[in-house]
């Protein structure tokens, strides 16, 4: 039960009544006997409540007010409280050391809810406005072709090599069939892994050359086969460090206590065929699964997925677009006005980017595990609180990242290669797909998604050294946002379009 002298010692050790304070004192000692036992208060509940932050809840009683807090004291209010002792022109109104909420020292103690809705409004009202500027300007852009086209149908010889792409695994099947029987070598085995996997990604770049096809279409089957390389070299690499582990068992080599090896059913085609399906891109015998489909969950997340798709054709055809139309080639012509359509661009490709995230790797992804039980749904950490570029790169794609760390960074670890040397060949192997990936439905190569990429060495470097020095999670985060979406995507948007118009203009 909270006592009087709690709240009675609401005037302070400097109060200029100090007289008072001692006669107060004396004759309410009395009271701060407990109920229960006769034992008195201790020195911490005879403090100040404002410094000892009492807890308690009391009974409101007669002639006593209740004060909850409204003058902004932590603690006061929490203490039945005198009228006559309440607030004093006499008590002191300041009585400990703070900062003010938006100082240095506090702004991240602070909770930030109400200027993050302030954010939030402030956004819609400017993207309200700038939607509807462009539909005075341009009017609707959307084309009834967006979709599908007539041009889409020349596209066929693609369609027929992503659906001819599934050889290449069946293919390593056998391969794995052949060696588990003992009927090749280990030598002849790798070799021919390495044909199939090469031919799973130059087949389709020799289509896709070869025919006059879509940017889209092209980059969709691009895609499609670099999966298809990278979880060919999962399944073979896996399976041959199965067979090397379990050699060395088998000699006595190395214990098995120590190894978690799961392959207790060999070389199944089911296995092949799920793993081939499942939303991740390195193999293993078993996953952990799910115990049912939740049909409803995957309807609403459709829905969702058909609407961010719409909103990302409907950013692009309205937004880019014009603006790419009317630009200039950014290393070309005027410095100022390249650096004005890049900061204009600059908005409406990180929306693209934001929304074809959220649609591929947590919409599409889920889908995709939820109907097949796939269980391990960690398909991305929260990159966007990335204090360096090192973290961006290990956090927002997950399934590549995976792959990576697993059969290239720390096999070069394990063959003596430098730590330093291991991340610098991660990079290349990244740039060389990312170039694949746009440079070849694009029909050029000028390698600018390669030194894209390759230019994050440098800035995982920059970032990890003012992160250590500066010890602030938001230098490296600020620089993180700038050098991405400020500066690196729009600048690569322009120059890609300048130069396949270019390429156009010439072939035409």
């Amino acid at each position: 039960m909270a006592s009087d002298c709690e709240a009675i010692t609401l005037v302070s050790e400097t109060s200029p009544l100090p007289g008072l304070r001692r006669r107060i004192a004396d004759s309410s000692a009395s009271a701060c006997v407990n109920d229960f036992g006769g034992k008195r208060c201790s020195d911490a509940a005879a403090r100040d409540p404002i410094e000892n932050d009492d807890v308690r809840v009391p009974e409101k009683k007669e002639g006593l007010v209740f004060n909850d807090g409204d003058h902004g004291e932590r603690g006061v209010g929490r203490s039945d409280v005198p009228m006559k002792f309440l607030y004093r022109a006499s008590a002191p109104a300041h009585r400990r050391v703070k900062e003010s909420p938006l100082s240095s020292d506090a702004i991240f103690k602070q909770s930030h809810a109400g200027l993050l809705n302030l954010c939030i409004v402030v956004l819609v009202a400017v993207n309200s406005r700038l939607i509807i500027e462009n539909l005075m300007k341009y009017g609707l852009l959307i084309r009834t072709g967006f979709w599908f086209s007539s041009r889409s149908l020349r596209d066929w010889p693609l369609l027929m090599c992503g659906l001819s792409l599934p050889i290449f695994p069946f293919s390593a099947f056998l391969v794995e069939k052949l060696i588990q029987h003992k009927f090749i070598s280990e030598p002849l085995v790798i070799t021919l892994h390495v044909i199939l996997t090469s031919g799973a990604v130059l087949y389709p770049v020799f289509v896709i050359l070869r025919c006059d096809s879509t940017v889209v279409s092209g980059l969709t089957l691009m895609l499609f086969a670099c999966t298809v390389w990278l979880k060919l070299v999962s399944y073979a690499h896996t399976n041959y460090d199965l067979r090397t582990l379990s050699n060395s068992v088998d000699k006595g080599d190395v214990s098995s206590i120590y190894l978690n090896l799961d392959n207790s059913q060999g070389v199944s085609f089911r296995n092949l065929v799920y793993f081939m399906m499942a939303p991740t891109l390195c193999y293993q015998p078993s996953y952990p699964r799910t115990t049912c489909i939740r049909k409803g969950w995957v309807i609403r997340q459709l829905v969702k997925w058909v609407i961010f798709t719409g909103v990302t054709g409907f950013i692009i055809e309205q937004y880019i677009n014009p603006i790419v139309q009317n630009s200039q080639h950014p290393l070309k012509g005027n410095f100022l006005s390249g650096i004005e359509r890049v900061l204009k661009l600059s908005v409406p490709t990180l929306y693209v980017w934001l929304c074809m995230f959220y649609c591929f790797f947590h919409l599409w992804l889920n889908i995709l595990a939820e109907v097949l039980r796939f269980g391990d749904r960690e398909f991305y950490k929260d990159w966007w609180n990335a204090k360096t570029v090192e973290e961006y790169w290990r956090m927002w794609n997950m399934p590549v990242h995976k792959w990576m760390i697993r059969h290239i960074y720390f096999p070069c670890l394990r063959n003596g290669i430098p730590k330093r040397v291991a991340v610098l060949i991660s990079f290349l192997v990244s740039a060389i797909f990312h170039e694949l990936c746009i440079a070849v439905p694009c029909h050029i190569f000028k390698f600018w998604a390669f030194i894209g990429i390759m230019f994050q060495v440098p800035l995982v470097i920059l970032t990890n050294y003012l992160q250590n020095k500066f010890r602030n999670t938001m230098v490296g985060n600020t620089i993180f946002w700038l050098f991405f979406s400020i500066l690196g995507q729009p600048m690569s948007v322009l120059l890609y379009y300048h130069d396949v118009m270019n390429r156009k203009v010439r072939v035409e």
